[in-house]
């Protein structure tokens, strides 16, 4: 694993929010079976993951040539413990990667992109460093038209301080429309969750 320097509240929030993230990943697990069989069936190429977490997920990853990366360094040591020979680990930030452009096939952004702190700059990046016809996968929530919604919006109040939006719709952002949808995939509990795959304009 590789360090790059990091200095930020969300680091030090995650390095601390590890001892929890066992039992949220627990309940994470069958949704990203779902979406790892979608990435497994696609040609071999390279793949950059952000966010990667604990790395208790790299055991579904069967074709790829695999980058990870995260900002928490604690993290990253549990993740490294999962990692095969097809699997990079870096400490990285999202919103500023040190890759040149057009350097991957496929982009996944699992439970990410409603809790960095600035969603466009991270799909900025994401679009820089992913090569034309290449595909990003997004897994996230996406607050529902249903009663669910108001279980986001009362959460809130208090979201910010667990770094993350509870309230989140994919066409807010604008990044995000320089894309071409190609599927939309409904990941479980009520359409709260999707996998929504993306792909990038030649």
């Amino acid at each position: 694993m590789r360090n790059i320097h990091m200095n930020s509240t969300s680091d030090r929030f995650y390095n601390t929010f590890g001892f929890f993230y066992p039992v949220i990943d627990l309940f994470l697990q069958p949704q990203k079976r779902k979406l790892f069989n979608k990435i497994n069936r696609l040609p071999f190429g390279k793949l950059l993951e952000v966010g990667t977490g604990n790395g208790s997920h790299f055991k579904y990853y069967k074709t790829h040539a695999i980058t990870g990366i995260d900002t928490s360094k604690r993290m990253l040591q549990t993740a490294q413990k999962h990692a095969g020979s097809n699997i990079q680990l870096l400490q990285m930030n999202g919103e500023k990667l040190h890759f040149k452009n057009e350097s991957f096939e496929y982009v996944v952004l699992s439970h990410v992109i409603a809790v960095v702190e600035h969603p466009e700059q991270l799909l900025l990046e994401v679009n820089r460093v992913l090569k034309p016809n290449g595909k990003i996968f997004i897994l996230n929530h996406f607050t529902p038209n249903n009663g669910l919604q108001y279980v986001d919006k009362a959460f809130k109040s208090i979201s910010n301080k667990l770094h993350f939006n509870a309230v989140f719709h994919a066409n807010q952002l604008q990044e995000l429309r320089k894309f071409n949808l190609l599927q939309e995939i409904n990941a479980g509990f009520f359409s709260y969750f999707k996998i929504m795959i993306y792909e990038k304009t030649a």
